[in-house]
This record gives structure tokens, C-alpha cells and sequence, in this order.
């Protein structure tokens, strides 16, 4: 049987991180993609391509190409990469608002469009996978920026799947509430400095990797 092949961004750490080891114990190889990832020895780890914005159209393009070519092809985009901004909306600059959007959002539409190019030309379907949240159904207390982000990848991943339907990709998104993570930290401790809240947080893992498998074929969702 041949070996499946996973590219997953933003897998320095984090949920991005578990995804890329279960990937690689599901028996994929896999390609992991993240700013700080050169600190990070991931167990196992097969493959390193370097991917210098992801919320840039020419970076993510030559990304996923060299996936595919060193590779032999990619059947798993995990358009994981994300970032997080704890203020509320007085308190946001017009930058601070176009950084979140562009990585958070374009980061992942440029991630489908690509991975998507490959999958078509390649004739065997393929798994799109995206990073949603909580924050894409439940708005965020001080988080306008991060929540918009998320119900607009939301929107993205439930309209991309009905394109791709014809082409055998099948595209979802995660939504995770509290994962305890490097991003959750920075949220958690500024809530606890704004309004007190107690620090602490909770874990879920394994949905990713489900979508991933061969077995699902069709998800309601996000």
C-alpha cells in the first residue's frame, strides 16, 4: 500500500505539533512548516520545508509544490498555522487587525487553493483541513480580530467543500474550545489580567487525524 503523505503548518507547537506526531504514527510521512520549528525536534520527524509567510501567496505556493515533488504527491493539508490577539476592539490598530486576518484567514484559503491545485492533478482525491474555533460559533470576549478570523475560515471551509465534492477532497475544519497550548497560554493570562479569571484550560486532540483517514468520507461541519 503506498504511504500517504500529510503537510502541516504551524506544528512547532501546540495542536499543530500533535497533529503532525499522530499524522506520523498513522503511518503518514509528513512535512511540518513553522516559523520557530528549526527549535523543535519533532519525534520521528521525516521532513522540514521552509515556509517564510504563510499569509504569502508566492511562499505557500513553493511550499506545497516542494511537498508534492519531494514527496510524491500530498493527500492531507493541514492548514493549522495561526495567531491570537487579546484586545479589545478600542484597542486595536489597523495592523494588528490586517496581521490577524491575513495569517489566520488568507493563510488558510492560500492552503486550500494550493494543496487543492495538487490534488486535482494528482487524480486521488485528498483531505483539506483547517484551524478553526470555538471563536468561529461563540464571539470571544476581547478577541474581535481572532473571532472574525475564525467564522471567516468557517465560511471558507464550508464553501470550498462544496467545489471540491466534484474532485474527491473532502474539506473540514476543527474548532477546538480551551487546548492547552502555547496560543491558549497567552490568551489565559491576559483574561486573568483583565478580569481575573482563574488560569486554567483544557485538552482535546485526535479529531485532525480522524478527518485524515481514509474511513470518513463525508463531515457535517464546521
Amino acid at each position: 500500500m503506498s504511504i500517504r503523505t500529510a503537510l502541516v503548518t504551524g506544528s512547532a507547537n501546540g495542536i499543530g505539533r500533535a497533529i503532525a506526531l499522530r499524522l506520523a504514527q498513522d503511518g503518514f510521512q509528513k512535512a511540518i512548516n513553522d516559523l520557530a520549528s528549526q527549535e523543535v525536534k519533532l519525534r520521528e520527524l521525516q521532513y522540514e520545508l521552509e515556509l517564510k509567510d504563510i499569509s504569502n501567496e508566492d511562499d505557500v505556493a513553493n511550499l506545497i509544490r516542494n511537498t508534492s515533488d519531494m514527496l510524491g504527491g500530498i493527500d492531507v493539508m493541514v492548514a493549522n498555522a495561526g495567531v491570537i490577539l487579546v484586545k479589545p476592539i478600542l484597542e486595536i490598530s489597523t495592523s494588528e487587525w490586517d496581521k490577524v486576518q491575513a495569517i489566520n484567514v488568507r493563510g488558510v484559503f492560500l492552503c486550500y487553493k494550493y494543496a487543492a491545485q495538487e490534488m486535482i492533478k494528482q487524480g486521488r482525491g485528498g483531505k483539506l483541513i483547517g484551524a478553526c474555533s470555538i471563536s468561529g460559533y461563540r464571539p470571544s470576549q476581547f478577541a474581535p480580530a481572532y473571532s472574525v478570523s475564525k467564522w471567516a475560515v468557517r465560511g471558507l471551509t464550508q464553501a470550498v467543500a462544496i467545489d471540491m465534492a466534484q474532485h474527491g477532497i473532502t474539506v473540514n475544519a476543527y474548532c477546538p474550545g480551551m487546548v492547552r497550548t502555547d496560543m491558549w497560554e497567552t490568551i489565559d493570562t491576559s483574561l486573568t489580567t483583565r478580569i481575573g479569571l482563574p488560569k486554567g484550560a483544557a485538552f482535546e486532540n485526535g479529531v485532525a487525524t480522524r478527518i485524515a483517514s481514509k474511513k470518513p468520507q463525508v463531515y457535517l461541519g464546521p
